[in-house]
């Protein structure tokens, strides 16, 4: 019997910014597992070519779907931006030089393979067609099967599966909307993704602070786009939120953002950057769909105008409560609306 749950969902817009099919990158950490792994098994399901950038850094190049990359999820597992990948020295070369990039090399081999006992790998998948990601879960159950494990399979995990949606479109009114409805179902998120205490306890995927929440679902703000990014910047200066917006407002505007959160981290792209959902490879009826279809119920709350105001409305009230309700709980009650 098919699960219902993980039958795909659509959202109600599915062109993007640029009038073209919206697509999805999706990425998956995960354990037990190597990267090079991680890489032959996605090359037997979606075909392409292998390229090694390092022991624990692998490309995987021309698939069905275009390019993967396969790696353990540390930077000083990897060379550092701008140095030249570590090539044996030949006769003519400088012997120092090349001892100097030998060590590197092997330094961070050995970190790669010591660290790799709690540090994940991780999957970054190619943005893909919101059609496409039952493929995914093809994926998914193949890293099972090949013994990878998920965040629950031990206390020290804190693995996530984050998404990438493409935006619809820069028009102020639909991003602030989209922001108001996750920030209003975003205890309903937790509550139902059950986020793993160990994801909790380190800071990867932060809530909002209920002071901004309140600011933000008042019926009263829709403000300009930069209006928007200077007041989300003001009070998130930091990559480590749920639903991480500095990606999507460094590709709007690149040197406001630089400026308020200088991490080179943040990669500029026409997305969304979710991050809350845990990575459970293992657990029964888990998968990437699901997740996906969670993040839809956002979506379709914010195509509803009277809805939003209605329900901020109702957050607020609650926040001035002496024993406020739980708002997962209350927020699950207005989502049969939509």
């Amino acid at each position: 019997m098919s699960n219902p749950f993980t039958q795909l969902h659509l959202p109600p817009r599915t062109a993007n910014w640029q009038g073209a099919d919206r697509r999805v990158g999706v990425e998956l950490e995960f354990g037990a597992i190597s990267a090079r792994t991680g890489a032959s098994l996605v090359q037997a399901l979606f075909g392409g070519t292998i390229e090694e950038e390092d022991p624990h850094r692998f490309h995987v190049c021309d698939t069905e779907l275009g390019k993967f990359v396969c790696e353990l999820d540390t930077q000083y597992a990897h060379r550092a931006v701008g140095e030249d990948a570590y090539t044996q020295p030949s006769g003519q070369e400088d012997a120092v030089g090349g001892m100097i990039a030998s060590f590197r090399y092997e330094m961070r081999r050995l970190y790669g393979e010591i660290s790799s006992l709690i540090v994940p790998c991780e999957i970054v998948c190619p943005p893909i067609p919101l059609a496409a990601m039952p493929r995914l879960d093809a994926m998914v159950g193949a890293l099972q099967a090949a013994g990878a494990e998920g965040t629950r399979s031990s206390p020290f995990y804190a693995f996530g599966a984050q998404l990438n949606p493409d935006i619809a479109t820069t028009d102020a009114g639909w991003l602030t909307a989209m922001l108001k409805a996750y920030l209003l179902v975003s205890a309903w998120l937790r509550a139902v993704i059950q986020v793993h205490t160990t994801r909790r306890l380190v800071a990867f995927a932060d809530p909002f602070a209920r002071e901004y929440v309140a600011d933000v679902v008042d019926a009263g703000y829709w403000p300009s786009l930069e209006d928007l990014m200077r007041d989300y910047l003001a009070a998130n200066p930091t990559r480590n939120r749920e639903l991480d917006l500095l990606p999507l407002f460094a590709w709007l505007d690149a040197a406001l953002v630089r400026g308020a959160v200088p991490d080179h981290r943040i990669k500029a792209r026409p997305t969304f950057h979710y991050r809350l959902p845990d990575a459970n490879l293992g657990v029964p009826g888990w998968s990437l769909t699901l997740e996906w279809n969670r993040w839809c119920v956002v979506e379709r709350l914010a195509e509803n105008r009277a809805l939003l105001d209605d329900m901020g409305a109702a957050y607020r009230a609650n926040l001035k409560r002496t024993f406020p309700e739980d708002w997962a709980i209350r927020a699950s009650e207005w989502l049969l609306l939509c």
